[in-house]
């Protein structure tokens, strides 16, 4: 499966099947927010998040793909991805594109 942020593949012909989307949210064990927290205090990187961040992407990605090859597709174009907070703790990431079909 061919994942790219450009609106076109260049030198191929593509068939819009349609937009694709996955989305997760997720969130750290209590113990992990309270170290978190500490962290926030002193600064500096919150590993713990950056994880659940990259997790999270992934799983999202891994969605939206899942739904493209359902609709026949080899490729998804102008992909994008999102995040938000849900609640303290928590985020949700979202990706999205177009799935389509190029020869």
């Amino acid at each position: 499966m061919l994942i790219t942020t450009c609106d076109v593949i260049p030198g191929k012909q593509v068939e819009p099947l349609g937009l694709v989307s996955g989305n997760v949210v997720t969130s750290k064990h209590m113990g992990r927010d309270i170290m978190a927290g500490f962290k926030n205090m002193v600064g500096g990187e919150i590993k713990s998040y950056t994880d659940m961040m990259n997790e999270g992407r992934s799983i999202a990605e891994q969605r939206m793909i899942a739904q493209a090859q359902a609709m026949g597709a080899n490729a998804i174009i102008c992909t994008r991805y999102a995040s938000a907070s849900v609640m303290e703790g928590t985020q949700e990431m979202l990706a999205y594109g177009t799935a389509v079909r190029y020869l």
